[in-house]
């Protein structure tokens, strides 16, 4: 009887005992793991790419950088897809599993290529005569990047967002969780990049593309099995619907009622659902349309649209209006990404022509390259944040952050300054090649540092900056479609990237300045002078009317600072609030 009841009791106190909370720091330590091994895995194939698929595939030319910067391409924009798919169906969680899933099955299929012969080409012995890959042996190869690319849209657009679920920002323990969460984030990033660089990259090129290749196939593994022994511990918030369907709503809508006309605005009738407390704003008028009642028959009994491809919200109206407002400023990030991309191609063609070797046997690979951009935009930010706001706010007492529109006018003369520096240095490794008549030039390799440094710092400034302008200007439910936008800006970079580089090659024939095995028999320093002479355009178009519509971000800051300072002595904020919905 007595064991009976200490039984019943150990029962009651089960049942008593409030359920396990989830999130917080327990999700986040699987999160991390997941995401440190998944980016040491990507970023060696990324900073390598271009040296694999020359060295086993004997690609050179017009076909290598086209492969390259499409397959950059469609990873990026693929991440507007992976948003799409999270945020109407499968949520982030499963988006996450899924898209890690995915680039396990891409990387492995890379390895396999590597490992197998029969995969690829025979190693060319004979330049510029080399055995091309067949056909089948391509779709295994395009089918691994596909897989990569897959993976890439369902793991960039839903990592960080997933992390953010975990914490409750509506208390000040949380916000501060969550700052130390993108700081470890961050820290991570740095970890795998450190590793990616100086470990993983250097054993594909000097060692084996075999075992460089396991390398980040096993790190893959080992995140999905993370991220699912820590499955138990995660805040799994519901899908709610896409705002992306929602715009593409508002257009088809507007199209539709696009010979209404209103002369008398006060007269006209909008769908405004009560719980809705958004302000019209006066930009972009034709898009009102979509939000326009002609016909009381437009309304169902419960006061619903009938048709939400005929009949949408101010809010969906509104959202749309941001998405458009910030077009201008997106184009001149178009402009500074272009820049940014070519050191990824033609950039490492550069250092594989060029004097690699320090002392007498270590020979650095040309991969190493691309990670000095990385590096340079690690180290700048943490000057950035770490000495110079810090330092300078407690000497001038004041905010001295650089202003939206410096920083990116100051990343668009980066972007300049970085491919005139190609430029000159090329033409340098050109003659010095051809004056010696040697396929690799008596000229090291560290020369091209200066290059990658300012497309870091391209990145550092004008990156960072639009990302963040993407950001301010989106309202919250809105925050990953900013991510989304930010993604497609490196996507139909990548395109247009491709695109410009086939024109000067038809332009340019029968001695084309790009394509061809050797670097020695182009101009790729003309070439360079061309994306210069863009940057030039992008700056008079970033001076002249992009800028403008940074303004309004500008004006929001300011005045949300002015409503954090009212609210701690006691004001009412209605100043920003008002300005806010005036914007």
């Amino acid at each position: 009887m007595e064991s009976s009841r200490h039984s019943s009791a150990s029962m009651e106190k089960q049942m008593a005992a409030p359920p396990k909370s989830k999130g917080g720091w327990k999700s986040i330590k699987y999160m991390i793991g997941n995401e440190s091994f998944e980016k040491l895995a990507s970023m060696s194939l990324v900073m390598n790419m271009t040296v694999y698929l020359r060295s086993n595939y004997n690609m050179s030319g017009i076909f290598l950088v086209n492969v390259v910067t499409i397959w950059i391409g469609t990873s990026n924009i693929s991440s507007l897809a992976g948003a799409y798919v999270s945020d109407a169906y499968v949520g982030k969680y499963r988006t996450l599993l899924y898209g890690s899933i995915a680039s396990l099955m891409g990387m492995g299929m890379m390895t396999f290529t590597a490992g197998v012969p029969h995969f690829r080409p025979p190693k060319c012995t004979d330049l510029p005569n080399c055995i091309q890959p067949e056909n089948w042996q391509l779709a295994l190869l395009f089918a691994g990047l596909g897989l990569l690319a897959i993976g890439a849209g369902g793991l960039r657009p839903c990592g960080i967002a997933f992390g953010a679920d975990q914490f409750d920002t509506s208390t000040a323990k949380g916000r501060k969780q969550l700052e130390s969460f993108f700081n470890l984030w961050y820290l991570s990033f740095t970890l795998a990049l450190i590793v990616a660089l100086t470990g993983v990259v250097y054993i594909q090129t000097n060692i084996s593309w075999v075992i460089g290749f396991a390398i980040p196939t096993s790190c893959l593994l080992f995140s999905v099995v993370i991220f699912l022994i820590g499955r138990h511990t995660y805040i799994m918030k519901k899908p709610e619907g896409s705002v992306f369907s929602d715009i593409v709503k508002v257009i088809v809508a507007s199209i539709r009622k696009r010979k209404v006309a209103y002369d008398d605005e006060s007269k006209c009738s909008f769908y405004n659902p009560h719980d809705s407390h958004v302000i019209q704003t006066q930009r972009f008028k034709c898009l009102d349309k979509a939000a326009m009642i002609v016909d009381s028959n437009e309304l169902n009994s419960k006061g619903l649209p009938e048709n939400k491809w005929r009949l949408c919200s101010l809010q969906q109206v509104e959202n749309l209006k941001c998405v458009v407002g910030i077009l201008p400023v997106w184009v001149s990030g178009v402009g500074c990404m272009l820049v940014i991309d070519q050191q990824s191609t033609f950039g490492v063609l550069q250092a594989i022509q060029m004097t690699r070797t320090i002392g007498s046997e270590f020979a650095i690979p040309p991969g190493w390259m691309t990670g000095i951009a990385m590096v340079t935009l690690s180290v700048w930010i943490f000057i950035y944040e770490g000495i110079y706001v810090s330092k300078l706010r407690k000497l001038l007492k004041r905010n001295p952050r650089l202003t939206m529109v410096m920083r990116v006018r100051i990343g668009i003369i980066m972007s300049i300054l970085c491919m005139v520096t190609a430029g000159i240095i090329e033409r340098k490794r050109r003659d010095s090649a051809l004056n010696n008549s040697a396929y690799i030039a008596p000229m090291h390799v560290f020369w091209l540092i200066p290059q990658f440094m300012l497309s870091g710092l391209t990145e550092a400034f004008d990156s960072v900056a639009i990302m963040e302008f993407f950001t301010t200007q989106m309202p919250e439910s809105m925050k990953t479609v900013a991510s989304a936008i930010f993604f497609i800006t490196l996507s139909i970079s990548s395109y247009l990237s491709s695109l410009i580089i086939n024109i000067i090659h038809k332009l340019t024939e029968p001695n084309p300045w790009l394509g061809g095995h050797d670097l020695n028999n182009n101009r790729l320093d003309y070439y360079y002078y061309i994306i210069a002479g863009f940057g030039f355009l992008n700056l008079i178009y970033f001076t002249f009317i992009g800028s403008k519509f940074v303004a309004p971000a500008k004006i929001m800051v300011v005045e949300e600072e002015e409503e954090l300072q009212q609210v701690e002595e006691g004001g009412d904020g209605r100043k920003f609030s008002g300005a806010y919905h005036e914007l």
